[in-house]
């Protein structure tokens, strides 16, 4: 019924490209890879290692009784590892990504043992019981169930008989991430601008990706109108403010790779000139320096690494909403190319707490997700 409701109040807006979109699903996604099969293969290996590590673990727990104090296999079976929830959902849709692009190489095999052991019917139905328990109504939103419907994209876009086993397993999961979100929605009455794991215009371009691939109309009006309410007003981001000490995400590109997601590209094209007026024309790429990361030992520090790679991506994701002869576009990928270079070779998995969830980011860039 939440989601019907929402539905209704935003049937009557504009179609937008993504609303366009989600009412042809068939058209989703173009599975399109620039990934080698072997950092392909490195960037597995970390998500293999962590997938059902459970400890070191950072759990975000509101505990009512002593009954409550139990160690993460038990409370989220499915998603206990990797150190905290959402890096092991992410850390799955890395696995189900890889195995899907590069279905002949030797991380295929593991990668897809290790979705098949964590993607039960008896563990999903224990993560929708915690989701459901007393205290956790805004338990890792929107970061981490914008990344569960992530997940739920990867698997229900993949031709594979023993992925759709996964996505109908994973589909009450799946439903009820969809309905938390649209009920929180309307009630949202502003965008939150943080560059970490609260901010909203990340999750919508994970979330809207979602609504695409799986044809949910009501979803796609719903981040059309929200977006627009948030974000179409805005002016001069101050992007040279950026990045704050622990940003992993950027406030200023995250707002724009969502918004050429719902706008037309002439309302994109004149948004943006109005929004980041700064960017050159001229190809150069030091318009926007990479972060510099002082300590990967420190997990937050190392957030930085995060950052330069979702820069990465969001800078390749401006540029794919803008006409090819817009003069922005060589300045954009420039600095997308720049950080790019200093992000990837720090993806090694040498420091767990600041590095285990890196191997997703970069698999993100790489494999075009977004795109």
């Amino acid at each position: 019924m939440k989601r019907v409701f929402a539905l209704l109040c935003v049937l009557a807006l504009p179609a937008s490209p993504i609303v366009q979109a989600a009412a042809a699903p068939e058209a989703a996604f173009d599975p399109g890879s620039s990934l080698d099969a072997g950092a392909a293969g490195r960037f597995a290996r970390l998500a293999l290692d962590c997938a059902h590590r459970e400890f070191p673990n950072k759990i975000s727990h509101v505990m009512q009784s002593d009954a409550d104090a139990r160690p993460p296999r038990e409370l989220t079976p499915s998603f206990y590892g990797c150190y905290d929830w959402h890096s092991s959902v992410h850390g799955h849709w890395l696995l189900a990504r890889l195995a899907k692009l590069h279905p002949e190489a030797g991380f295929a095999a593991p990668a897809r043992a290790a979705l098949a052991r964590s993607l039960t019917a008896e563990n999903i139905a224990a993560e929708l019981a915690y989701l459901r328990g007393p205290g956790r109504a805004s338990f890792e939103r929107p970061y981490g169930l914008a990344w569960l419907l992530q997940l739920a994209a990867e698997l229900g876009t993949w031709d594979d008989a023993q992925a759709r086993e996964w996505s109908e397993t994973l589909a009450p999961l799946e439903t009820e991430a969809a309905q938390r979100l649209m009920a929180w929605l309307p009630k949202l009455n502003y965008a939150i601008r943080s560059g970490e794991h609260s901010q909203t215009a990340f999750a919508f371009g994970l979330v809207s990706d979602w609504a695409r691939a799986r044809g949910d109309l009501g979803m796609a009006r719903l981040l059309d109108a929200r977006g627009r309410l948030y974000y179409e007003r805005d002016r001069d981001c101050a992007l040279g403010y950026e990045p704050s000490g622990e940003d992993f995400l950027s406030p200023c590109l995250a707002e724009a790779d969502f918004m050429r997601r719902i706008l037309a590209q002439d309302e994109f094209v004149a948004w943006l000139t109005r929004f980041l007026p700064t960017i050159p024309t001229d190809g150069r790429a030091d318009w926007l320096p990479p972060g510099v990361v002082t300590d990967r030992a420190d997990p937050k520090l190392a957030h930085i690494d995060g950052l330069n790679l979702s820069r990465a991506w969001m800078l390749e994701g401006i540029a794919s909403g803008l006409p090819d002869d817009d003069h922005r576009r060589a300045a954009l990928l420039a600095a997308a190319r720049a950080h790019t270079d200093a992000a990837l070779p720090a993806v090694t998995g040498e420091h767990y707490e600041g590095g285990h969830w890196l191997g997703t980011f970069a698999v993100y860039l790489t494999s075009r997700a977004g795109l």
